[in-house]
């Protein structure tokens, strides 16, 4: 997660809302690291966990992340909950929960949908009070 906050910190940095994301496989090592880059790139599916995920396929040369985890500063949206399920992803960890636009303890609840092919295991709030305050003060200046 320490390095998931690095990536946010670093989007925050650039403009971006501070969100920041890694895989890493069953053994710990990192495979991928992202942080938002909606702005930059003028996207708006260039959301950190997509990014990432992205990526890992890229690096392991599949489109099933099978046995690896995702670490996230803020709880993942329907989008990105949806592409997490299709990468099969083992284990999703994020800091902060969403109450906004969330959607795998708030919202729609991805995960728990009958339509819904594959679910991780999910933890939440590691880290969440240092994701709310990024969030924050990220806020706080663009106001």
């Amino acid at each position: 997660m320490r390095i998931a906050f690095a990536e946010a910190e670093a989007a925050a940095q650039r403009g971006e809302v501070p969100v920041g994301a890694v895989v890493a496989d069953a053994s710990g090592n990192v495979i991928a690291r992202a942080g938002n880059r909606t702005l930059e790139l003028k996207d708006p599916t260039a959301h950190a966990e997509m990014l990432v995920i992205r990526e890992a396929a890229k690096v392991l040369g599949s489109e099933r992340l099978t046995g690896c985890d995702l670490h996230v500063t803020l709880e993942p949206c329907a989008m990105c909950a949806g592409a997490i399920s299709f990468a099969r992803i083992r284990r999703l960890y994020f800091a902060a929960g969403d109450e906004k636009m969330g959607a795998v303890e708030h919202g729609a609840c991805f995960f728990g949908l009958d339509t819904c092919h594959h679910a991780p295991d999910v933890y939440s709030g590691l880290g969440e009070e240092q994701a709310k305050a990024l969030l924050r003060d990220f806020f706080r200046k663009r106001r």
